[in-house]
């Protein structure tokens, strides 16, 4: 009998600011609920936000989801682009306005570091879009490396 890999708590930034940005946001939740490894936990709410970097665009809507997964941490971001390219992303210049975003905020507590992978992700400190509703499903979940809570974060903002 195969030994079943042991579920890791997860959170995933999500945003969009391109075309229906509510159903990209709905469209990518119920493609990553199809996943067997993934069992969906919750989301915060939806909040709109300016965008951070990148050409002049449009606002996003921004959300955090917790998941559970037996999905390595490189298996899940495969996955995460998947999903990302068959809702019509198209990965040009960076911070581009693009019709879905999936980010890997935590994945438990690991820390990971590999070219094209950064868990923690690396800014996730300096960004209210992401801090803001991640606050509202775990707001004291701490940060491996600066060992400070969410919400911790989000006041020093």
């Amino acid at each position: 009998m195969k030994k079943s890999t042991p579920l890791e708590r997860v959170y995933l930034g999500v945003g969009s600011n391109l075309g229906n940005r509510e159903i990209f946001l709905e469209r990518a939740q119920g493609l990553l609920k199809k996943l067997p490894e993934v069992r969906f936990v919750r989301s915060s709410s939806v909040i709109e936000t300016q965008p951070v970097g990148g050409p002049p665009q449009g606002k996003f809507l921004n959300t955090v989801w917790e998941i559970e997964t037996s999905f390595s941490p490189e298996e899940l971001k495969a996955h995460l682009q998947t999903i990302e390219t068959e809702l019509g992303r198209k990965r040009t210049i960076r911070n581009a306005p693009r019709e879905i975003d999936l980010d890997i905020l935590f994945y438990g507590d690991r820390i990971v570091k590999e070219k094209g992978l950064e868990i923690p992700h690396p800014r996730l400190h300096e960004r209210f879009f992401v801090l803001n509703p991640l606050s509202e499903i775990a707001p004291q979940k701490i940060h491996p490396q600066r060992r400070k809570t969410v919400k911790e974060l989000l006041e020093k903002l």
